[in-house]
């Protein structure tokens, strides 16, 4: 089965029908900002639980994320999950969805998602290190290769130190 990539005005069409859309991004970007008529199911449940309840009782089922990219990416998993139903991917995921100017739900007092703190962290050590290491001493110039090599680590294992320190910070406690 191939699922198809449909415009932001088609799934609202088909929302009305009673398609049910499915957000798989994870909870920490659904909490800041999602459609409302979406049921989340981050992806690697889908994987591994298949659809969640909402969707399993549908005939049609629209899945999104933030851009569209990771849907796209697990397109032929997502299929798999959905046997002989109708499936669809929303074009541009949640950014095309505000593009065509439909509302979302925002709640501005959950922190930035995980990633983009440590985008921001990483970013901020590494700024710093190289301000430091011209102005102040070279030796601050470490800063950067200490973040540039947790980058890599967190890239070749998967492991990113600064992602679980993140975690445990009191602004991303429940």
């Amino acid at each position: 089965m191939n699922i198809k990539v449909i415009t932001p005005e088609h799934v609202k069409s088909k929302l009305a029908q009673g398609a049910v859309l499915v957000d798989i991004r994870q909870p920490d970007e659904y909490r800041r900002e999602h459609i409302g008529q979406s049921v989340l199911q981050p992806l690697d449940q889908i994987k591994q639980q298949g659809l969640p309840e909402a969707a399993k009782q549908a005939s049609c089922v629209i899945f999104h994320c933030k851009s569209g990219m990771r849907t796209r990416n697990a397109a032929d998993a997502l299929a798999q999950c959905c046997g002989e139903k109708e499936a669809f991917i929303l074009e541009k995921g949640l950014d095309g969805w505000k593009s065509a100017g439909f509302p979302t739900e925002i709640n501005r007092s959950q922190p930035l998602e995980l990633m983009r703190q440590v985008q921001i962290a990483a970013g901020s050590l590494a700024l710093a290190g190289a301000v430091l290491g011209w102005l102040v001493s070279p030796t601050f110039y470490l800063l950067c290769a200490f973040v540039g090599l947790g980058l890599i680590i967190a890239g070749l294992t998967g492991f990113c130190g600064m992602a679980r320190l993140l975690m445990v910070m009191p602004w991303n406690r429940q």
